[in-house]
C-alpha cells in the first residue's frame, strides 16, 4: 500500500495518508496552471508580512530569493508539482522548506490558509482568461463588421421558424451577431469585476490575529478591492458560476452561428461556401465538403453547459466555510476556458474566408413571398383599412398564388387577384411594393434593415468595441502594473534594501 512522506499539516495525525488517499485527493493536474500565480501571491503575502513587521526583512529576503528560484525552475522545466504534496500551494511551500529549512520556509504560511490561497490563485488566473476571451470576441465582431460593411444593401431572405419571413440585408444579419456578442462582452466584464477582488487575508474563515494589511496585498496583486467578509470569502464560488454562465452564453451564441453556417452551406440553401481550409471531406464519399468546424463548435457547447451544471450541483448543498468539494470547481472551469478560446481562435478566420453567394440570396428572397408584409403595410397606408383586414387580404392572395403555383413575380395575376378584393393597384406600383431591394431601403425605423440604419449601427458597434478594447486594455495594464510593482519590490529586497519600499 505504501505511505508517502508526511504532509505539512500532519502534526495532528498518527499515520500518513495511503497512496490511494493521496491519489484520490490531489489536484495536481488542475493546479499546474496556477504555479506562477501561486508564486506571485506568495511574494505579495511575504512582502506584506515584512511591511507589517510580522516577519523580519532578513526572512523576507530569503523567502523571496527562493520564491524567485522556484519560478525560475518552473520556467526552465525543473520544478514540477509532486502529487504526494497534494496541491500547488503545498508544493511551493515545500520547495522553500526543502531549501532553507522549516524555521524560515515555514514562516511564509503565517496569517494565511490554503483556503484563501486557492482563491487568490484562481482569481488571478480567471481574470487573465476572461480578458483573453474578451479579445477573442472582439476579433469575431470585427469579422462580422467587415461582412456588414461589404454588404449593407445585399438583399437576402430573413427567417423566422427557419421559413422565409421578410427581406433583410446580409449586413443586417452580420450586425445582429455583433449586437449579440456585445452583450456577452458585458456579461464577461461583470464576471471579471466579481472575480477581481482580493480574498487573501481571510485565512481559514475567520481572519487572523496578526496585524495584516489586506489593502497592500490588494494593490500588489492588482485587485480592485479586498473581498471583506472572511467567512463569505472562503465560502464563495459564485464568481466562478458567474464566469461559467457567461461562457455558456458565449457558446450558445457561437452554436447558433455554427447552426446557420451549417444550413447556409448546404446544397439546398447554397448561400455560403466555406474555404477548403475550414472544411473536411468524407472517407467514402468523394464529393463531400463538410462544415466540421461549425459542427464541433456546436457539439462542444454541451461541455461548457455541463461545466456550469457541474459547479451549480456542487454548490447547492454546501454549508458555509471551506469544503473539499470546492476542489472540484477548477477542472470544469479550465475545460470551459479552453473550449471557448479554441472556438474563438478559429471562427473569425472561418468567417473572413467564407464566400457569400449574393445571386443565390437574391433568387431566394424573390421566390417565396418575402415582401408580403410590405404589401400588407401598403394597403393599410393607402387604402385606409385596418392591419388585420389587410393581413387577411394578403394571406388570401398568397394562398391563391400558391394554389396556382405562382409567386409575386407574376405581377399580372397578383394585380388581378387583388382587384377581386377591391384593391386596384397599378402593376408598376405593385412592382415597386414587392421589390425586395426597395423593401430593405424602406425599413428605416430605428434598428431596421435599411442600409442607412445598418451603416449607423456599424458605426455605433465599432465605437462600443473600441470602448470595450480600451476597458480590456485598462484591466490588463492594471494587472501588468501590479506585477511590475511586486517585481520591483522583490528586486529591491534582494539587492539588500532595508525595507520593501512599497509604492515608490
Amino acid at each position: 500500500m505504501g505511505n508517502p512522506k508526511k504532509t505539512l499539516w500532519g502534526g495532528r495525525f498518527s499515520t500518513n495518508l495511503t497512496s490511494e488517499s493521496v491519489a484520490f485527493t490531489h489536484s495536481i493536474e488542475a493546479d499546474t496552471r496556477l504555479i506562477v500565480y501561486d508564486i506571485w501571491g506568495s511574494k505579495a503575502h511575504a512582502i506584506m508580512l515584512a511591511q507589517q513587521e510580522i516577519i523580519s526583512d532578513t526572512d523576507l529576503q530569503e523567502i523571496l530569493r527562493w520564491l524567485c528560484k522556484a519560478e525560475e525552475d518552473y520556467q526552465n522545466g525543473t520544478f514540477t508539482l509532486d502529487p504526494n504534496k497534494e496541491d500547488v500551494h503545498m508544493n511551493v511551500e515545500s520547495y522553500l522548506i526543502d531549501n532553507v529549512g522549516i524555521e524560515l520556509g515555514g514562516k511564509l504560511h503565517t496569517a494565511r490558509s490554503r483556503n484563501d490561497q486557492v482563491l487568490v490563485d484562481a482569481r488571478l488566473y480567471i481574470r487573465d482568461e476572461i480578458l483573453t476571451i474578451q479579445r477573442g470576441i472582439s476579433t469575431l465582431c470585427d469579422a462580422f463588421l467587415t461582412i456588414a460593411k461589404d454588404h449593407v444593401d445585399t438583399v437576402m431572405p430573413g427567417y423566422t421558424h427557419t421559413q422565409h419571413a421578410q427581406p433583410i440585408s446580409l449586413g443586417f444579419w452580420a450586425t445582429a451577431y455583433v449586437s449579440m456578442f456585445l452583450r456577452d462582452q458585458k456579461r464577461l466584464q461583470s464576471a471579471y469585476e466579481l472575480a477581481n477582488t482580493n480574498p487573501l487575508g481571510a485565512c481559514a474563515l475567520a481572519g487572523t490575529t496578526f496585524p495584516i494589511d489586506r489593502n497592500l496585498t490588494t494593490k500588489l496583486l492588482g485587485f480592485d478591492s479586498p473581498h471583506e467578509h472572511a467567512l463569505d470569502v472562503i465560502s464563495s464560488r459564485d464568481f466562478i458560476a458567474e464566469t461559467l454562465f457567461a461562457l455558456s452564453l458565449v457558446m450558445a451564441n457561437l452554436s447558433r452561428l455554427s447552426e446557420e453556417i451549417i444550413y447556409w452551406t448546404s446544397y439546398e440553401y447554397g448561400i455560403a461556401v466555406l474555404d477548403d481550409a475550414y472544411s473536411s471531406g468524407s472517407s467514402i464519399m468523394p464529393q463531400k465538403k463538410n462544415p466540421d468546424i461549425a459542427e464541433l463548435t456546436r457539439g462542444r457547447t454541451g461541455r461548457v453547459y455541463g461545466a456550469l451544471i457541474d459547479l451549480l450541483t456542487n454548490l447547492k448543498g454546501l454549508p458555509m466555510g471551506y469544503n473539499r468539494d470546492f476542489q472540484e470547481d477548477k477542472p470544469p472551469l479550465w475545460e470551459a476556458f479552453d473550449i471557448v478560446k479554441s472556438c474563438l481562435g478559429i471562427l473569425p478566420n472561418l468567417l473572413k474566408t467564407t464566400e457569400f453567394k449574393t445571386e443565390r440570396m437574391s433568387e431566394l428572397v424573390n421566390a417565396n413571398f418575402a415582401t408580403a408584409t410590405e404589401l400588407a403595410n401598403y394597403l393599410v397606408k393607402k387604402h385606409q383599412i385596418s392591419f388585420r383586414e389587410s393581413h387577411e387580404i394578403v394571406g388570401w392572395l398568397v394562398g391563391e398564388l400558391v394554389e396556382n403555383e405562382r409567386t409575386f413575380t407574376d405581377l399580372e395575376l397578383t394585380h388581378n387577384l387583388l382587384k377581386q378584393k377591391d384593391m386596384d393597384i397599378p402593376i408598376a406600383q405593385l412592382k415597386q411594393i414587392l421589390d425586395a431591394e426597395l423593401a430593405i431601403q424602406n425599413n428605416q425605423s430605428l434598428g431596421g434593415t435599411s442600409p442607412t440604419e445598418v451603416s449607423r449601427m456599424i458605426d455605433n458597434f465599432e465605437q462600443q468595441l473600441n470602448e470595450m478594447a480600451m476597458h480590456v486594455s485598462s484591466c490588463q495594464t492594471k494587472i501588468d502594473d501590479a506585477y511590475k510593482e511586486s517585481q520591483r519590490i522583490v528586486k529591491n529586497v534582494l539587492k539588500g534594501s532595508a525595507e520593501p519600499s512599497v509604492g515608490e
